[in-house]
């Protein structure tokens, strides 16, 4: 059917519910094209979208439709999948409880059992309780640090991470099969809890995680003797981070921090916050004020599922400067290996991960430890997948975890990126360099004059609306097309093509890569720079990375405006 059709359909649906039905009358024919020119697309992390009705937005029928594809392929795999259940979570945004519960009424329906929290919980929690019940899979309600219009549904596997491709194509088949949204089964849910087939999660599982998060905090004494008096802002931004991240922090031993007030209580306006995304200056508006206010050394945020954490550091001066997430992760990985080869714990076959789009500076600090650094796809799961390789093959011992994009894990009792473990990492870490009298961002330069001046820049371009698909696919066929030789002056040495897992040096020759599938391009060029191109796998976007070096600050951002520029122009 055209858009038409069935934007019509749905206007007819005597079973459409009044808000949605309300909604319809009011959309522009933009809109409406939009939202009913194609079902909304479903990857390896889920869904994720606008709210409101039509095929392409999260509503109650489009996420029935998604978990309903789950229990058809967990029926597929035989009653002793079905019997290991789901674990459901879901944060503070609009619609994020009443989605998850109507998962948990599909899944009845089909007598899958389900393990669902009492209330809004961390993202990194609902990996933790896919283990903790073990779980077959793992349903999460959010859109992460999206604005406020946006839901998700993100679809975890057995072992805590996001579900591995063949899965999740596997269930996009059973999804996509399901011809009336209208017409899914749903159970009573009073009924599910009184026969057993639903169990609430709480208390007990916060205290399972928090008994895990002991083991982040390295040096206790650190806490105890510097933490008691070092002053930081924490702000949850209006999610679901505070409760868990308040714990971890007390039991961790950091008492003298403020929570920002408004951002404290998990709200899906987002009181003004346009992007609730601890990467923008803005997230921060309200803990910067707070912070001079009362002095604060350091502002932490956590997104709204609280699986991103990014932070600012009072400068001399009485300002702020915010860290990127390389630096952050690169903090804590050379904070967690000194502290472990001062206290003649760093194992022998130690190995850090990191995405391919994320910065060298953290690979050069493991290297000078003698730890392994592991370069994988973007997508936490692939972080997760290594984790498991090690506990496996016993190869290799798992310190850290990271992507650019704030996320960042360090104990592998959660399989995805995890900001409550990450806050209570960060604060050992500023007390860490409080007791050699700096900040976080005198660790930051100290680790640049070791290590080189490392620059690194994302650029997403949004490309929304029917065609934006299109664009995104005639954009990529241009950088395989018309292959740049050089940027900036700096010739290619080797064009990495992993859609077609090759590797093109300078030379003409070709080599294999060692790594799965994916529509990514990564240029290196001959001063070690490196360019790296691949379509967004949650949002309409086109994503450019550029990581460079250097051995000054001013020619590291000199060569990184340089890129950028010649990026641009072709």
């Amino acid at each position: 059917m055209s858009w038409k059709e069935t934007y019509q359909a749905w206007v007819d649906e005597p079973r459409l519910v009044a808000d949605l039905k309300q909604e319809l009358t009011t959309m522009t024919d933009e809109e409406k094209e939009d939202a009913f020119y194609g079902p909304l697309s479903f990857g390896t992390a889920g869904m994720r979208g606008l709210m409101g009705p039509g095929t392409n937005r999260m509503n109650i029928y489009t996420v029935r439709q998604a978990t309903a594809g789950l229990a058809a392929l967990m029926e597929s795999l035989g009653d002793e999948t079905k019997q290991r259940g789901v674990a459901i979570g879901y944060d503070s945004r609009h619609h994020s409880a009443e989605f998850a519960h109507d998962c948990a009424r599909v899944l009845g329906a089909h007598q899958i059992p389900v393990f669902i929290y009492d209330n809004v919980r961390p993202t990194p929690e609902l990996s933790f309780a896919v283990r903790y019940n073990h779980a077959y899979a793992g349903i999460m309600i959010t859109a992460s640090h999206n604005p406020k219009e946006y839901n998700g549904y993100k679809i975890y596997g057995e072992d805590g991470g996001q579900l591995p491709p063949k899965e999740s194509d596997q269930m996009t088949t059973y999804i996509r099969q399901i011809d009336d949204i209208f017409d899914i089964e749903l159970a009573d849910e009073q009924a599910m809890l009184n026969n057993g087939l639903e169990t609430l999660m709480g208390e007990d599982v916060d205290h399972a995680y928090l008994e895990e998060a002991k083991a982040v905090t390295i040096n206790n004494e650190l806490a105890k003797e510097y933490g008691r008096d070092m002053k930081f802002v924490f702000s949850p931004l209006c999610g679901t981070g505070r409760m868990l991240g308040e714990r971890a922090l007390r039991q961790a031993g950091f008492v003298n921090f403020v929570i920002e007030p408004t951002e404290a209580q998990p709200n899906g306006d987002f009181p003004g916050l346009k992007n609730p995304n601890p990467e923008f200056a803005e997230a921060f508006t309200r803990s910067i004020a707070l912070g001079k206010q009362v002095d604060a050394d350091v502002l932490i945020a956590t997104d709204p599922d609280a699986d991103r954490l990014g932070c600012a550091v009072r400068q001399p001066n009485g300002e702020y400067q915010l860290l990127t997430g390389n630096q952050i992760a690169s903090l804590m990985l050379a904070y967690i290996l000194e502290a472990h080869k001062q206290a003649g714990t760093l194992p022998e076959n130690a190995a850090a991960v990191k995405s391919i789009v994320s910065t060298n500076f953290a690979a050069k600090i493991a290297e000078s430890y003698g730890v392994k650094m592991i370069n994988v796809l973007t997508g936490f799961k692939w972080i997760a997948d290594q984790i498991h390789q090690y506990e496996t093959k016993h190869n290799h011992t798992f310190m850290f975890g990271f992507e650019e994009s704030y996320g960042y894990l360090v104990k592998p009792f959660v399989r995805d990126k995890d900001a409550i473990q990450s806050l209570t990492l960060l604060a050992e870490v500023a007390a860490y360099y409080r007791s050699r009298q700096m900040t976080l961002y005198d660790g930051v330069q100290e680790l640049f004059k070791k290590y080189g001046y490392f620059k690194e820049k994302t650029i997403a371009n949004v490309y929304a609306g029917v065609d934006g698909p299109a664009k995104i696919k005639a954009l990529m066929k241009k950088f395989r097309e018309e292959s740049p030789k050089e940027f900036a002056g700096h010739k290619v040495m080797a064009l990495e093509d992993l859609a077609k897992g090759t590797k093109t040096l300078a030379d003409g020759t070709i080599e294999k890569l060692d790594i799965p599938e994916s529509n990514v391009l990564r240029y290196v060029l001959d001063d070690e720079t490196w360019i790296a191109v691949r379509p967004s796998g949650t949002e309409p976007k086109l994503k450019y990375y550029i990581g460079t070096s250097a051995a000054t600050e001013e020619e590291a951002s000199q060569k990184l405006a340089d890129f950028e520029a010649a990026l641009a122009e072709f």
